[in-house]
């Protein structure tokens, strides 16, 4: 057992003001950063994503995995008012707390849209980057995705909206839809939740948009990873960004929905670990 699986409440890990915003955040290792960013469901938070990731990454890396804005334990904005602006400006006043210059970045479905900003308006922070089932490509929003940001809170709600994420539905017990449905009705994270993404949903997924041309013109090494049975964002999203991102690879994992990092664990960590084990082993030919 990690020193991670013995806090009392192990989604909190050091809450952090940075400017004036008290942010979540999970330090862990030492080595080259890597900043990992959640996706956007109904009581989400960076250790619920990244739980069986941060353990493995933080042999080899400084893994810092936030709440972002309005989600898990971090504050919301005032008055509930979000945008990619502002949580990009949150992601880089992260990095700037943290005195990190450059980190490897990995999004995951709206931390995927997240990335793909963040990577685009400061290109230089930027080493290397991981899309998992992204959002950040214009498609029409699907039906799972529809239900997940229009979620009501009841345990049998929560438990439909995880059998949509996975595609082994025997990953969604009883007590796992319980225990996130009691994330989901925490004192202001419902009111939080509601408020980013209200009907009608398509214009949220067109928000997060990147322009065509930005996306290819990224100049990182990208690595884009998705479930082939995903049925809240479409394999065709990483398809496009395949094509469009010069310096990309795509590993699509079968018998998987959209919780690529759980359903393929083991696969998803050597995967990742391999591709920024690259960079860093590039890093240090460079320096002999």
């Amino acid at each position: 057992m990690t020193a991670l699986d013995t806090q009392a409440n192990p989604e909190i890990g050091t809450i952090v003001n940075i400017k004036g915003v008290n942010t979540n955040l999970h330090i862990n290792g030492t080595g080259f950063p890597v900043l990992m960013l959640h996706g956007s469901g109904p009581g989400v938070t960076a250790w619920a994503n990244w739980r069986l990731s941060i353990p493995v990454l933080s042999r080899e890396h400084q893994v810092i995995a936030p709440d972002m804005l309005g989600f898990g334990y971090t504050d919301p904005t005032a008055g509930n008012q979000y945008s990619m602006d502002k949580w990009v400006n949150h992601a880089i006043d992260i990095l700037d707390h943290l005195n990190i210059e450059q980190t490897d970045l990995i999004g995951n479905s709206f931390g995927g849209a997240l990335a793909l900003a963040l990577a685009i308006r400061h290109p230089g922070r930027i080493r290397r980057l991981i899309l998992m089932g992204s959002v950040g490509v214009h498609f029409p929003i699907t039906a799972g995705l529809d239900q997940v940001w229009g979620y009501q809170p009841s345990v049998a709600a929560m438990k439909s909206m995880m059998g949509i994420f996975a595609y082994n539905r025997e990953l969604v017990t009883d007590a796992v839809a319980e225990s996130r449905y009691k994330a989901s009705i925490r004192d202001g994270v419902q009111e939080a939740f509601s408020a980013m993404f209200p009907a009608p949903r398509q214009r949220w997924v067109d928000a997060m948009c990147s322009p065509e041309e930005a996306i290819r013109n990224l100049p990182h090494e990208t690595l884009i990873i998705h479930g082939r049975e995903d049925e809240v964002i479409p394999l065709q999203n990483s398809l496009t960004l395949n094509q469009w991102i010069n310096k990309s690879q795509l590993h699509v994992f079968g018998r998987c929905g959209h919780w690529t990092q759980i359903e393929h664990t083991d696969r998803f960590n050597q995967l990742v670990s391999g591709f920024l084990r690259e960079a860093d082993q590039q890093k240090n030919e460079k320096k002999q």
